[in-house]
């Protein structure tokens, strides 16, 4: 067996061609989109956690967007490879969809396995051709204000990464955090300056070996680590060849490799998306990748990266990395503010009115309006558990419901009834489905719907309406180039989702099913 090259060789290598090295390898985003970040509650919930909103910025892109967009002028680029959680698989390809954006491919998990198996599966999935090319792993939602320090920073190791070493991007740590893990580098790393001789950002330095990984300190060990300069906090993004990961998976956790070949020899096209098979990849084990390979390897090199990193852990993270106004102040949606500092006002729906308050953290949803100070936003995982074990479905859902098709609304209920707003996108359209427990009485407030009953059709115009008997197979489809607004009025003894029995669907959903549409 040929031996493995350690990372000082590696580097040593990388560093003496790195004058005149340009990329030979295509360069592969993958972008985790797992996680529900429950500290951002009530806004990130299990259905529409907070890489799919837009946080920062004064912009309307979302964090899966900007993740994308900051990598635009890298070098050898290449379509990205998703891994998303099925339940989220219409979220993610939409919001690729509004910045022009094609994934090379959607792969979609069963359940979450951290991000070990999420790595090996797109290391597999890149390979699978024979091509070889750099992955560029990244977290759907982490906010880095400076995208050309960050360009740069990734530009600086994929010579590392070319030669075989895996490399880490270590954040620059600017006060003794408690919350992060830090890696520790063999020797004392160079970050690049804010500005170099000519005001212009100054060049990163390489990667250098990595010593060893280490948790959560306390906020003494953490003070130490830097004054000691030698430790940055783990980002949890990577940079390295595919055939490089593969190999030291392999070698240090098979049982990962051999689950994942398995979920994808076994995975199933769903239009756009290849959904892995859910045996194989529910024995996978969970892990994640620095437990699983990072801490054990003589391959791995932390490369400090200086950008205005932030992984949005809270609301009072937000709040210290966004714009602020002249007392303080950020401001997001329909909001005023009088003699108030300090504070995160936000709001989704309502006018939120913020009046001589100080260091507030105010979020307004569809469903839930939260009140908290700042120095309290890490304890909101704490109440989000407490509704789970309520059975609360403000833990998990919002109001607005997302589907394939569109969305809807729960607009209000009663004993026997339930009023929904239904907005279906152009060209999409419901599956052909029965009730048998209900009847629906639908009113179209903007756009044309053809509607079909019982194997008829017929068209709903604005300010038009149709009724749908109990037991009657129907369907709804957005013929034209602007959304359907609909209001549908359900009766019957029994009105949950999961009355609904399909018969054909776009979107390759049959049967009996828990939810609408």
């Amino acid at each position: 067996m040929t031996a493995t090259p350690s990372a000082a060789a590696t580097l040593s290598s990388a560093t003496a061609s790195a004058g005149s090295a340009t990329t030979s390898s295509a360069l592969v985003p993958v972008i985790l989109c797992g996680g529900t970040g429950t500290r951002l509650w009530p806004l990130s919930r299990a259905s529409y956690p907070k890489q799919y909103w837009a946080l920062a910025g004064s912009g309307e892109e979302t964090l899966l967007q900007q993740t994308q967009l900051r990598l635009r002028g890298l070098g050898g680029l290449a379509a990205p490879l998703l891994i998303c959680n099925e339940d989220h698989r219409f979220i993610g390809a939409e919001q690729m969809r509004q910045i022009g954006v094609e994934p090379a491919a959607i792969l979609l998990e069963p359940m979450g396995r951290n991000t070990a198996p999420a790595v090996a599966v797109a290391a597999l999935q890149a390979t699978a051709r024979g091509e070889d090319p750099l992955l560029l792993v990244l977290a759907a939602d982490h906010v880095i204000r400076e995208a050309e320090r960050f360009r740069a920073t990734v530009a600086a190791g994929i010579p590392a990464a070319e030669a075989g070493a895996l490399v880490t991007f270590g954040i620059v740590p600017t006060a003794p955090e408690t919350g992060y893990g830090y890696i520790e580098a063999a020797t004392a790393p160079e970050a690049a300056s804010a500005a170099g001789a000519n005001g212009t950002s100054a060049a990163p330095q390489g990667p250098v070996p990595i010593a060893r990984f280490v948790e959560k300190p306390d906020r003494a060990t953490a003070e130490g680590f830097l004054a000691s300069g030698r430790f940055t906090w783990n980002s949890g993004m990577f940079l390295f060849k595919a055939s490089a990961i593969l190999a030291e998976l392999e070698r240090l956790a098979p049982e990962v490799v051999s689950a994942c070949r398995a979920a994808l020899e076994h995975d199933s096209a769903d239009l756009d998306f290849l959904r892995l098979e859910r045996e194989a990849f529910a024995g996978c084990p969970n892990v994640a990748i620095d437990v699983a390979v990072m801490e054990k390897t003589d391959r791995g090199a932390v490369l400090p990266l200086e950008a205005g990193w932030s992984d949005v852990g809270s609301w009072s993270a937000l709040w210290e990395t966004a714009d602020q106004d002249a007392e303080g102040n950020v401001l997001r949606g329909r909001v005023i503010s009088q003699d108030s500092r300090n504070c995160y006002l936000r709001s989704e729906h309502r006018l939120v009115v913020g009046l001589g308050v100080e260091d507030l953290v105010v979020v307004e949803t569809d469903d839930v309006v939260l009140v908290a100070h700042r120095d309290r936003a890490q304890d909101i995982k704490a109440v989000v558990g407490q509704l789970e074990q309520e059975g609360a479905r403000e833990s998990r859902a919002h109001r607005r419901i997302y589907r394939p098709w569109g969305s809807y609304d729960g607009v209000t209920e009663g004993e026997r009834w339930q009023v929904k707003k239904i907005v279906v996108n152009p060209g999409a359209s419901l599956s052909l489905q029965m009730h048998h427990h209900r009847a629906e009485h639908w009113v179209v407030v903007a756009g044309t719907a053809v509607v079909e009953k019982n194997g008829v059709e017929e068209l709903v115009g604005e300010n038009q309406s149709t009724y749908i008997p109990l037991g009657c197979k129907h369907r709804l489809t957005n013929p034209g180039r602007i959304p359907v607004e609909m209001i549908e009025v359900q009766s019957g003894p029994y009105l949950g989702e999961d009355d609904i029995v399909r018969f054909e669907d776009l979107y390759g959903r049959s049967g009996r099913v828990a939810v609408k549409g």
